[in-house]
């Protein structure tokens, strides 16, 4: 039979392929729409966060009191991290006497460092998904290619033949498998790097906040009795 373009075309490749191979085109199409659903989402969550963290510095670096600041509130990672360093603070010095100014240091400290890793290991979840998507696709596809090169030899065997009618749609669904775990893996990649690259960056600036809220708490902490 001479191959068209419509029997060669993407459909008609995955519909004459070898169930296992078309196992595999599924699996790597069905990585990849969860690649580009967590490579959308975290995008947009982090430019939601980097917003409110500028309309929040913003309203913090205003307040003149901690009674101004108790009234500042949000809800991303500056503002937990702010919350935590408050109520810490509260729990430690509000009604008390004699207090222990380097523990409610230390305690500060260890509080809003806590509330960092918590935050940076929310939005850091399911990128290890990506980076195993980007590494492991390829070898998937190529198991793909594999699998349709051993048809095509499987079928030059049985038939004596090795035209190229005998042998093109072996290595076509072959080339096929190859291209779909590129495709895959290419975003994955490129999406795990640009998310990897913001979430250091607000990490960055939630411990350039943090150290910046600890020195005006340690101040505040120098006026109690």
């Amino acid at each position: 039979m001479v191959k068209t373009a419509e029997t060669m075309s993407p459909w008609a490749l995955f519909l004459q392929a070898d169930i296992v191979v078309k196992v595999v085109m599924v699996g790597l199409l069905l990585a990849s729409i969860f690649s580009w659903a967590v490579i959308f989402e975290r995008t947009r969550r982090l430019r939601m966060i980097d917003r409110e963290a500028n309309a929040f510095e913003e309203r913090f670096w205003k307040a003149k009191t901690l009674d101004e600041l108790s009234a500042t509130k949000g809800q991303h990672p500056t503002a937990d991290l702010f919350l935590a360093g408050m109520d810490e603070w509260q729990a430690s010095v509000e009604g008390r006497n004699n207090v222990d100014r380097e523990g409610v240091r230390a305690r500060l400290a260890s509080v809003m460092s806590a509330s960092i890793d918590r935050s940076i290991s929310d939005l850091s979840d399911r990128l290890n998904l990506l980076a195993t998507i980007g590494s492991v696709a390829p070898f998937v596809g190529l198991f793909g290619t594999v699998w349709g090169i051993m048809r095509a030899f499987i079928a030059i065997g049985a038939t004596q033949n090795t035209s190229l009618a005998v042998v093109a749609p072996g290595i076509a669904e072959a080339l096929f498998a190859t291209a779909i775990g590129l495709f895959a893996a290419i975003p994955a990649v490129i999406g795990y790097n640009r998310l990897l690259h913001r979430i250091t960056r607000l990490e960055d600036r939630l411990l350039g906040f943090s150290s910046a809220f600890h020195a005006l708490m340690s101040r505040e902490l120098d006026g109690v009795s």
